[in-house]
């Protein structure tokens, strides 16, 4: 059959075409690329696994030194033992917390749907090592789809994500991949797919992901605020939405009230422990926070007087972390006509990190969306890496000197690697949440996804 000029397509559908095409590309071989890099995280900590186990299914021989001395140590098999991991207890519902703070019962130190997520992990599981296969085996789509989803927003930005150290050293290192997607998930239904949508709308779904994540390991509950805050500023122009901005505090509550009432209902002393046990967790050499060595020797886990006074003052600073963030993101709004959540959620979780008690290697994961999706020079992102594996590696060559009696809390090259990569990060974390605070924020600003094509008015989203 003869074409007419009505059957070629015009120039901006050709092009939104051929723009919807590289996408997919794109983000097809991120995907890819974060399924090796997995592989390499699995590869790097499953070199502590075997070759032999006792018979509580613990590696052997040796394992409380190579998961230091080979840097591969993994909280995912070090908790196979001494929560009821390996006996299939069912989490939560039948345990308590003991008056030295040891969990029991089946009780893990984490929100429920991450104990649930350990359950399942260790349901087929008879030694640590099958425990940490298990897992990751449970976790990578969601390290998969978070690679999706930042190249759908960010193209080959999100190389940092596909392909940095962070997802080598720390994606089975503890269970944050699902975290991770809960809060990258949220954008992505704000900023991807289905912008023509309301906006409240929107951002109620984008709510319950945070609700969700609230339920895996509690950060993302407090992007709520500015997602309510930016709600409340764009969906009408002109006006407040308050009814809009109501919603988003609603639908995440709700979320994370259907989730736990199951658990608190049916156990309520064992839901109850796993707070408990972060509430009593002193600061020490294991937290690598600022609190710790800052005002050594007096942050010694024996001062109780200082455990009391940090145990009030840090979630004081950090909700003043908040306060100023979300506050310097609305005096934006009155100056630039735009409430950047994303940036503003940004500096939110850079003041958590820096001034929590607890600082685990593995949150740099949920730092490093926001490091693709918002125009962190790269230099900055560079530094931070750095300090972040020199902090990462250094620590675990700190226990292995000090099990192994080779100096002090301060002598050797470890301990000073470590503290390094404490007071490094820590002052890259404040030049971050400056900068966080400062940065244009183009989906916030757009409301639509980086991976729509402008030019070509009407065509479908790539």
């Amino acid at each position: 059959m003869t074409r007419t000029a009505l059957d070629v397509p015009r120039a901006p559908e050709r092009a939104a075409r051929g723009a919807g095409a590289g996408t997919r590309v794109v983000v097809a071989v991120l995907v890819l690329l974060t399924g090796l890099t997995m592989l390499l995280g699995y590869a790097n900590k499953a070199r502590c696994t075997g070759p032999e186990y006792d018979a509580a299914g613990r590696s052997q021989p040796d394992y409380d030194i190579r998961v230091d001395r080979d840097v591969c140590y993994s909280d995912i098999q070090y908790l196979w033992l001494g929560r009821d991991v390996d006996k299939h207890v069912f989490p939560y519902v039948s345990g308590s917390i003991t008056p030295d703070g040891q969990l029991v019962g089946g009780v893990v130190e984490y929100p429920v749907l991450t104990g649930l997520l350990i359950w399942a992990g260790a349901f087929f599981a008879h030694t640590d090592g099958a425990f940490l296969l298990a897992s990751a085996v449970l976790m990578a789509p969601f390290g998969l789809l978070t690679g999706w989803m930042l190249g759908r927003l960010a193209r080959w930005r999100a190389l940092l994500w596909a392909v940095g150290p962070p997802l080598v050293l720390y994606a089975f290192h503890n269970w944050d991949l699902p975290v991770v997607a809960c809060a990258v998930g949220a954008i992505y239904v704000m900023h991807g797919r289905g912008g023509d949508r309301p906006l409240a709308d929107r951002a109620t779904v984008a709510a319950v992901l945070l609700g969700l994540g609230f339920a895996l390991k509690l950060y993302p509950g407090a992007f709520v605020l500015p997602l309510a805050l930016y709600v409340l500023a764009q969906s009408r122009p002109g006006s407040l939405d308050w009814r809009g901005a109501l919603r988003v505090p609603l639908a995440a509550a709700a979320t994370v009230v259907l989730v736990n009432l199951p658990f608190a209902v049916i156990g309520y002393e064992g839901w109850r422990a796993s707070f408990t046990f972060q509430q009593l967790r002193n600061v020490d050499l294991t937290t690598n926070s600022i609190w710790y060595w800052g005002f050594r020797p007096g942050s010694d886990p024996e001062n109780l007087d200082f455990q009391d006074a940090v145990d009030l003052v840090s979630p004081l600073l950090v909700l003043l972390a908040f306060a100023v963030a979300a506050g310097v993101g609305w005096w934006r709004f009155r100056r630039e006509g735009s409430y950047p959540w994303i940036a503003v959620s940004a500096a939110m979780l850079c003041g958590f990190m820096l001034l929590h008690k607890v600082h685990s290697p593995q949150y740099t994961l949920w730092l490093l969306p926001f490091l693709v999706l918002l125009a962190v020079p790269w230099s900055w992102i560079a530094a931070y890496l750095v300090a972040d594996a020199v902090m990462g590696i250094g620590i675990f060559r700190w226990f292995y000197a000090f099990k192994a009696g080779e100096g002090g809390i301060y002598d050797g090259v470890a301990a000073q690697a470590v503290v390094v990569g404490v007071w490094g990060r820590a002052v890259l974390l404040v030049v971050l949440f400056v900068m966080f605070l400062r940065l244009p924020d183009p989906l916030s600003r757009g409301g639509v996804s980086a991976t729509r094509t402008p030019a070509a008015p009407g065509a479908p989203p790539a």
